[in-house]
């Protein structure tokens, strides 16, 4: 009796020691980064991702989902205990329940790991056991990832360059009247340094909700716990030569960099640099919509934006010697259900030629890129309406506003992107030819089918670029 109890115990530690070593060694984790400029639908990705991945009915250019080699996805506590978690339930309660509406925007950094069970393929996958993929989805503020390039440039060229954009821009007119009483060689004094960071955070709010998208430092819009700190009380100033020690100038510097030392830095150290792969959601439709000044900058933002990744290929001595490294890039424009199907190529060719410059040098360190257009809950329907003789292709939803149904014709976007992106890099204020409008949808009631995910655009492709590899 002894012996047989030594031998089940030896072979029930045996069996641990096997399950332990097999799961340390058949399990992998992938770290994807969702971020997005302003109004750009992180949120609704995330939760329309996980959603579709926990019920594939409507994954079919998910090739492994297609060929059945996801086996189970489950939801599982993130790795990160100091993280706070992303509330995929209740923005899922949000966008399905009898009364939908759109979930609150990103504020934080959050995460989700969603992991999922994959059955073996090949000729020896009779030999093979599962093995699982452990997706934790990072969610974090696309203004954060702009304050990345800060890290790069001193107080005065980072002053140089905000200064130099702004007289064009009617919402900073009162930033600037204020600036001009201010001193920046006169010693520095506490309210005037609070009244010049209160307009110049109230420049960035009004530049943000006209269209722009340079508006960093992104804590400014988004403070947090920081609200009220010398770290979030500085704004640009005129050059200032020779400026004395304890005068306005020394201390709008030193604070700007304490900024980047302790709110940047940390962020890029605690999470940037760990991601695997990275999605950048895009609304060009509002940047269109908004004129050729905000498609331009647009345009720029995305070229800071990669500035801010590590590109390349990660092997273990690269990772060992030099640090993770993003593998692959998407730029996705969000909201092709408020287009046509018809016009889907076009909003495709208009973020490509938008992200060219940015996929091009990702591409040249050795990335993966892509981008499309996407919706990632498809909140319209589409219709054909006549209009003088002709058939508009228009799509039809629930305006966010008034709550009643309507049919919408945006526009036709051009076939040529050229047509858009050149007088917007030449200065042009408005389009010469063409009217662009956007509408904001609410999204609407859904039945779902047992198995199927809430529907969408394009969602199955994003996910096939991003970790089809990995499955």
């Amino acid at each position: 009796m002894v012996l047989s109890t030594l031998t089940e115990g030896a072979v029930r530690g045996l069996d641990t020691l096997g399950t332990g070593l097999s799961s340390r060694v058949f399990d992998t984790t992938l770290r994807l980064g969702v971020t997005g400029l302003a109004r750009a639908g992180k949120t609704v990705f995330i939760t329309s991702l996980v959603a579709n991945l926990l019920n594939r009915g409507r994954m079919l250019q998910l090739e492994a989902a297609r060929a059945g080699r996801i086996d189970s996805a489950y939801l599982q506590p993130q790795p990160d205990d100091t993280v706070p978690r992303f509330a995929y339930e209740d923005h899922l309660a949000s966008l399905t329940g009898p009364q939908p509406h759109w979930p609150a925007s990103t504020r934080v950094v959050s995460e989700l790991r969603l992991s999922l069970t994959l059955r073996p393929s090949g000729l020896l996958s009779g030999f093979q056991a599962p093995r699982r993929l452990h997706l934790d989805i990072v969610d974090y503020p696309g203004e954060w990832l702009l304050d990345l390039a800060l890290l790069d440039k001193s107080y005065a060229e980072w002053s140089a360059e905000v200064l130099e954009r702004l007289p064009a821009r009617d919402v900073a007119a009162k930033f600037l009247q204020v600036l001009t009483t201010v001193a920046a060689n006169e010693p520095h004094d506490e309210p005037q340094a609070q009244r010049l960071a209160a307009e110049f955070t109230a420049y960035l709010n009004a530049a943000r909700q006209a269209g722009f998208y340079d508006c960093s430092p992104g804590r400014f819009l988004l403070p947090g716990d920081l609200e009220g700190s010398p770290v979030l009380t500085f704004g640009p100033l005129p050059p200032a030569s020779a400026a004395p020690r304890r005068s306005l100038w020394r201390e709008m510097e030193r604070r700007y960099e304490a900024y980047k030392s302790k709110v940047v830095q940390p962020f890029f150290r605690d999470h940037f640099t760990r991601i695997d792969r990275q999605v950048v959601l895009v609304d060009a439709l509002s940047a269109i919509h908004s004129g050729p000044q905000a498609v331009e900058d647009l345009r720029l933002a995305m070229g800071d934006a990669l500035a801010a990744f590590r590109p390349g290929r990660n092997g273990f001595l690269t990772s060992l010697l030099r640090g993770k490294r993003v593998e692959k890039i998407l730029f996705a424009a969000t909201k092709a259900d408020h287009l046509h199907h018809l016009q889907h190529p076009q909003m495709t060719a208009v973020i490509e030629a938008l992200t060219r410059d940015a996929r091009d040098r990702a591409q040249f360190a050795g990335a993966e890129t892509a981008a499309l257009a996407l919706a990632s809950l498809r909140a319209t329907t589409e219709e054909m309406r006549p209009h003088n003789g002709s058939e508009l292709p228009c799509v039809r939803g629930r305006l966010l506003e008034t709550g009643r149904q309507a049919a919408f014709y945006p526009g036709a976007l051009p076939e040529d992107p050229a047509q858009l992106l050149a007088p917007a890099r030449q200065g042009a204020t408005r389009w010469l030819e063409g009217e662009y409008r956007a509408m904001q949808f609410a999204p609407a009631a859904l039945s779902l089918k047992p198995g199927d995910g809430p529907p969408h655009i394009r969602l199955d492709r994003a996910a096939e670029f991003l970790i089809g590899d990995a499955l």
